[in-house]
């Protein structure tokens, strides 16, 4: 069979994957997406996601591998071969439950997780070619099980008569909660905003990740037993001292969400955002509506600081809410980026400027305490730093300024104290990130703690990554309880065993 008849066939006839030789010559298929110079005009998802035929044709890239390195690295270990070919031979039924068995936000991490620098760079095709599409391939599954959920009725799990309380409902707590209520657990997700999500909801725009598909994805670990309570701030409502009365475990997933600023001149001044707030008003409390009741300041010439994930969002966003330019200031160059390759590929589509090897150092205001002006310095890579990039230097006399009124910084965060302060005896380093043994426990027995809190500002992947580990830790540490309260059952029932 050629390529073009593989293109062609449909694949619900389709049993059996073609030859080795026939998928060797299937291309990449590639991500329909909205135009760009439509896209910059509204707020609806950038890519489209894949047709059937065109998943299962992608799938058939896979070259089953005896040794599947994909699998190392994906932080929450989806068994990629697996769904990967179920979907190839066009059962999406038996790739969607594969999928869900060990992933409990696909549709989440199909749009949002960096596959390009963890389970693709490790594929076998990408050794002489492109790799297999697997961010592409999980955000199809994914979507195809949310449709069809009412054909998938599930059962809930025995229940192990335990209790976990859940901090946060970001991506390590509901990917937590959902490993724990397989296990019979009873999960209470405590959230400090109105909607549950956390940084799914209020930090990523809904051109890239949709609240809709937060909402079906949350909806489904409710309707696996997972109960959540938003509008409850832990550290002010509850402490983790009152919790952990209440509660067999808890598990801290309440992120990293205090932002940090540059100290430099002129920051106080109105127009100066923090990346957090700026997408918070525009994300989660719908600013960019027109009948909105939250104001947002939407500038015609607007400067992002910053390179990573966060500062793309930014400034595509700025975009979207009507600047007649919209700028990244970055102090490296575009390979030092820690922004998604697709993030940076999007932007330059819908205009965004690059002023690359940049740093800021004055943010420039008028008599009212407007802002008018960031001054910066150009900037030369010289050896690398402890990250493992070049150090950004200043280049003397270089200084020039950027005509903008609104100036949004997103340098990173750190924690938020108002958790950890009400909880002296929880162990945390100089950085006020709470300190975790290998299986994920605090310095208290039974608090667990993953994501951001822990490792500092990251991807949603890594803080999933942590809330499956501490959702099995947290299993084992509920399961040793009830064995020793069985072991002391049976004492006190037979004195003479």
């Amino acid at each position: 069979m050629k390529t073009q008849e593989i293109q062609a066939a449909s694949p619900s006839l389709r049993a059996s994957k073609p030859s080795l030789s026939q998928r060797i010559k299937i291309r990449r298929q590639k991500m329909p997406a909205q135009d760009a110079r439509a896209r910059t005009r509204n707020f609806k998802e950038v890519n489209l996601g894949l047709s059937e035929q065109f998943a299962v044709l992608e799938a058939q890239r896979c070259l089953d591998c005896k040794d599947a390195r994909c699998i190392e690295g994906c932080p929450v270990k989806v068994d990629i071969p697996r769904f990967v070919d179920l979907l190839a031979r066009g059962d999406l039924r038996g790739a969607a439950k594969s999928l869900l068995s060990d992933n409990a936000l696909p549709a989440i991490t199909g749009r949002v997780c960096p596959q390009e620098t963890q389970c693709e760079i490790l594929c076998v095709r990408g050794k002489k070619g492109e790799p297999v599409a697997v961010g592409y391939l999980e955000r199809f599954v994914a979507d195809w099980a949310a449709h069809h959920a009412a054909q998938e009725p599930s059962e809930p799990a025995m229940s192990s008569g335990k209790k976990v309380a859940v901090i946060g409902s970001g991506p390590a707590g509901l990917t937590a909660a959902g490993e724990l209520v397989k296990h019979g657990h009873a999960v209470t997700v405590y959230e400090a905003l109105h909607k549950p999500g956390g940084v799914l909801v209020y930090g990523i725009p809904e051109f890239r990740l949709p609240k809709e598909i937060v909402r079906m994805e949350v909806d489904r670990l409710r309707q696996h037993g997972v109960k959540i309570k938003c509008n409850v701030v832990i550290g002010k409502t509850y402490t983790i001292p009152q919790l952990r009365e209440k509660f067999d475990a808890v598990f801290i997933a309440n992120g990293a969400g205090l932002p940090l600023f540059m100290d430099i001149p002129g920051e106080h001044l109105k127009g100066v955002y923090s990346a957090n707030e700026y997408l918070t008003r525009v994300n989660l409390m719908a600013a960019y509506g027109q009948q909105a009741t939250t104001p947002v300041l939407k500038g015609k010439q607007v400067a992002v600081i910053g390179g990573g994930n966060v500062a793309m969002d930014a400034v595509r966003t700025a975009k979207r809410l009507g600047a007649d330019e919209a700028i990244i200031v970055y102090r490296r160059g575009k390979q030092e980026m820690p922004a998604r390759a697709e993030e940076i590929h999007h932007a330059e589509e819908e205009g965004i400027r690059f002023d690359l090897q940049v740093a800021p150092v004055e943010v420039i205001g008028n008599e009212h305490r407007w802002v008018t002006g960031l001054k910066c310095v150009r900037m030369e890579l010289g050896e690398p730093d402890a990250s493992g990039r070049r150090r950004p230097l200043p280049v003397p006399g270089s200084e020039y300024l950027i005509p903008c009124n609104v100036v949004v910084v997103a340098i990173g965060t750190r924690a938020n104290p108002l958790l950890t302060a009400t909880c002296p005896d929880l162990k945390l380093n100089k950085w006020g990130n709470i300190e975790v043994d290998a299986r994920g426990m605090t310095s208290l027995p039974g608090v667990f703690a993953g994501g951001d809190i822990v490792r500092g500002a990251a991807t949603v992947i890594l803080a999933m990554g942590d809330g499956k580990t501490a959702g099995r830790h947290i299993h084992e540490y509920l399961m040793e309880g009830l064995s020793e309260a069985r072991s002391v059952d049976q004492v006190v029932a037979h004195p003479q065993a």
